[in-house]
C-alpha cells in the first residue's frame, strides 16, 4: 500500500483549510466524494463508534463502489470519511428511517449487540429494506457469540476442538457449587451472554470460583447475561484471533492477529477491551494454520451450512495454541477491536468487492492478497481505564503528524465538540498503527506516534509485541 496511507483527523462540515478549535493541526485534505456513475456505486452505512468502525470507514472509502458513507453514531475520526448520524446501533426504527432517507444500499455492522438483537433479520424481513445488503449474520447465527452455551453445543455437534465445559443456572446452582469444588485449578467462568467483554473470569482458587459463581448467578453481576454460567477447563497456551469472511458456504481468511488484553506491561493487571495488536502472528506458520483450517474453520463453515444458518459476514475465531494444537476459546460474529486496525491495513483487496462477492455467492472465486509487512497497533487509553475514567479531555496532535509514512491513527473513543474541538469520549481513546518490515520496527513506529498525541491522563503500553522482538 505504501504511500496510499493517510493520517486520520476529524472533519465536520469544514473545508480542508479550516482548523478545528482545540486541535493544533489542520484537517487532512484527503476527503472522498464520488459521483454515482455505475450500477455498483453504493451508499453505505456503518453501525458503530469505535476504532474498528474508523478502520472500516478508512478501508471502505478506498473502494470505487462507495458513493457516500454514513456512520452511526461514529466518532471524531470517522467524520473525515463520511457523515456521522446521531442514533444508536440498536435503534432499529432510526436505522430504517436512515436507510430510506439516505437511500442506503449496504449496512456494515461493527459491534455484536445489534447482530445478537437481530438487525440482519430486521432489515431483510422489512419490505421497504429487503434489497439492502447486510454484512453480518442472522439473529440465530449470531448466538455463536451471544450465548457461550450455544456455541459450545455447536462445537460439540461438529467435533471442533474446544475446552471441556458444563453450564449452570439458578436451577442447578447447588450442583454447580459441588462441581466447582472438585474442579482442577485454574477454573474459567464465563457469563453465557454478552457482558461487554467483562464476563470471563479465570479463578486461581476454589474459594474465588465459588464467590464469582455466586456473584454471576445469584447477584446477577451481568444481569441476564450471567443468568447462565459456563464453567470451562483452563487451557494453557498463547492466543490468536483468525478472521474470515463467509457467505455461509464458502469463506476467505482475511487475516490473523494477536491482541494484548491486559492493562499492564508484560500482560499484567485487569483485562481491557484491548491495548494493542500485532499481525501477522509469527507462530502462526503454514503448518499451524493448516490445522486451524482443517480442524476449526472448515468444520465451522460446514456446520453453519448444514444447520441452515443464514450467515453473511465475518467470523472471528478466538483461538488458543496449546502445544502445537489449536482450540477454540470463543466465536465472535464480527471483526474485533483493535484487531481490525491491524488486519485491514494489511488486506489489499477492495473490501466492498468482497462484500458483493459474499452477497452474490461468488466469494469462493475471490483471491485474497496481503501486504507482507508487519502491522502493530498501540492503543492510548483514558487515565483510570478499565476502571473509572473521565471524558471530555482535549486531544492534540503535533505539527507534521500526518507526514509519517505508513502510519495510521484510528479514533476509538473520541468525539468532536463544537465548543472544545476533538475530545475523549471513552476508555480506549485512540490508536496508532504502523507497517514496517518487522514487528519490532512497526511497534517502535506506532509507539513513537502515540507518544506524541496528547490528552490528559493518557496511558499506553510500550511493550506491544514484546515477545516477538
Amino acid at each position: 500500500m505504501g504511500n496510499d496511507f493517510v493520517k486520520l483527523f476529524p472533519k465536520n462540515d469544514l473545508t480542508t483549510n479550516d482548523t478545528i478549535e482545540g486541535c493544533n493541526l489542520c484537517v487532512a485534505p484527503n476527503i472522498y466524494f464520488r459521483p454515482a456513475n455505475s450500477k455498483n456505486q453504493m451508499n453505505i452505512l456503518i453501525l458503530g463508534s469505535g476504532g474498528r468502525e474508523h478502520a472500516l470507514a478508512w478501508k471502505i472509502t478506498q473502494s470505487p463502489h462507495c458513493t457516500q458513507l454514513f456512520i452511526a453514531p461514529g466518532n471524531g475520526g470517522t467524520l473525515q470519511y463520511g457523515t456521522n448520524l446521531n442514533f444508536g446501533v440498536n435503534d432499529f426504527a432510526a436505522l430504517k428511517q436512515c436507510c430510506l432517507d439516505k437511500v442506503i444500499n449496504m449496512v456494515v455492522v461493527g459491534p455484536e449487540d445489534p447482530l445478537v438483537n437481530g438487525v440482519y433479520d430486521f432489515v431483510v424481513n422489512d419490505e421497504a429494506l429487503k434489497s439492502i445488503i447486510v454484512v453480518g449474520p442472522s439473529k440465530q447465527a449470531a448466538q455463536l457469540e451471544g450465548s457461550k452455551a450455544f456455541s459450545k453445543k455447536f462445537m460439540e455437534r461438529h467435533h471442533i476442538p474446544t475446552a471441556a465445559y458444563k453450564e449452570f443456572t439458578s436451577d442447578n446452582f447447588a450442583e454447580g457449587k459441588a462441581y466447582l469444588q472438585q474442579h482442577k485449578l485454574p477454573i474459567v467462568l464465563k457469563a453465557d451472554g454478552l457482558a461487554a467483554g467483562k464476563g470471563v473470569v479465570i479463578c486461581q482458587s476454589h474459594e474465588e470460583a465459588l464467590r464469582v459463581f455466586n456473584e454471576m448467578i445469584i447477584n446477577k453481576q451481568f444481569g441476564e447475561a450471567s443468568s447462565k454460567v459456563v464453567v470451562e477447563q483452563f487451557l494453557d497456551g498463547i492466543e490468536i484471533s483468525v478472521f474470515a469472511l463467509t457467505d455461509g458456504k464458502d469463506y476467505k481468511i482475511i487475516g490473523h492477529a494477536k491482541d494484548y488484553k491486559r492493562i499492564g506491561h508484560a500482560d499484567t493487571g485487569p483485562n481491557t477491551g484491548g491495548m494493542g495488536c500485532v499481525s501477522p502472528v509469527p507462530f502462526a506458520g503454514e503448518v499451524f494454520m493448516q490445522k486451524v483450517i482443517g480442524s476449526i474453520i472448515e468444520p465451522t463453515i460446514a456446520g453453519l451450512h448444514k444447520e441452515k444458518f443464514t450467515y453473511k459476514g465475518f467470523v472471528f475465531f478466538g483461538l488458543i495454541k496449546v502445544g502445537e494444537e489449536p482450540f477454540v476459546i470463543e466465536y465472535n460474529c464480527r471483526l474485533g477491536d483493535p484487531e481490525t486496525e491491524v488486519v485491514l491495513p494489511r488486506l489489499q483487496n477492495d473490501l466492498i468487492e468482497l462484500f458483493l462477492q459474499m452477497h452474490h455467492g461468488t466469494l469462493g472465486d475471490a483471491k485474497i492478497s496481503y501486504d507482507e509487512r508487519a502491522a502493530v497497533t498501540v492503543m492510548a487509553v483514558s487515565g483510570g481505564y478499565p476502571g473509572v475514567y473521565e471524558k471530555g479531555k482535549g486531544i492534540y496532535f503535533p505539527e507534521g503528524e500526518d507526514k509519517k509514512e505508513d502510519v495510521l491513527v484510528f479514533h476509538a473513543g473520541t468525539t468532536f465538540d463544537h465548543g472544545h474541538g476533538l475530545v475523549t469520549n471513552g476508555g480506549r481513546v485512540i490508536t496508532a498503527t504502523a507497517l514496517r518490515s518487522t514487528i519490532s520496527e512497526a511497534a517502535a513506529a506506532a509507539k513513537d506516534t502515540i507518544s506524541e498525541i496528547e490528552f490528559e491522563g493518557k496511558y499506553y503500553r510500550t511493550d506491544i509485541g514484546y515477545e516477538f522482538e
